[in-house]
């Protein structure tokens, strides 16, 4: 009989924890999924990016005309982004980016043209159920990092005020995801 009890206990703790399941939305580290707004988010990589690049050149295409390239105390970095919907609904994606250090600066991406650049995040896009993002069929999706490009340009004092964080979120009225950033 007290074997009964012990399994009913240890079911109801199991079900009252919500069966394992935590939405994360804040992340230690890269590579943890974290959910916001019912999508799940992934930061595939995050780096310091090098016009001179062979590789590097071809992300940093389609930039607003008129960005000057970083100067002696900024340095390009990038973070490649994957968005998952398992819903059963369209959802939009975040549409506000950020990356925060530990002095109170903050640093929003640089817009990249996507009919240019096929590596570029498109901030707000809807994702259709059972999607993700960037598509499998998609550049972006087949390279070597599967995700899709935020490029920043942060100032390097900026890189010793650690931890880094990216902040993102579907404004004022969602939720908001924070990662640690790996510098």
């Amino acid at each position: 009989m007290s074997r009964l009890v012990v399994l009913a206990a240890l079911l109801i703790a199991l079900v009252a924890g919500g069966c394992g399941h935590e939405e994360l939305t804040v992340a230690d580290t890269e590579s943890l999924y974290t959910e916001i707004d019912g999508l799940k988010y992934q930061i595939q990589m995050s780096r310091y990016m090098n016009v001179n690049d062979v590789e590097d050149r071809e992300y940093l295409k389609g930039l607003p005309e008129g960005t000057a390239q970083p100067s002696a105390d900024e340095v390009w970095f990038g973070i490649w982004v994957r968005v998952q919907n398992e819903g059963d609904k369209t959802l939009p994606s975040a549409d506000t980016w950020e990356i925060h250090d530990t002095q109170g600066n903050v640093f929003r991406p640089i817009p990249i043209d996507t009919d240019i650049n096929p590596f570029a995040f498109q901030k707000g896009i809807d994702v259709p159920p059972a999607t993700v993002l960037p598509l499998s069929s998609s550049a972006a999706g087949q390279g070597p990092i599967q995700g899709s490009l935020l490029l920043f340009k942060l100032k390097t004092e900026s890189l010793q005020n650690r931890p880094l964080e990216l902040h993102f979120s579907n404004g004022a009225q969602g939720q908001t995801g924070i990662y640690d950033i790996d510098v």
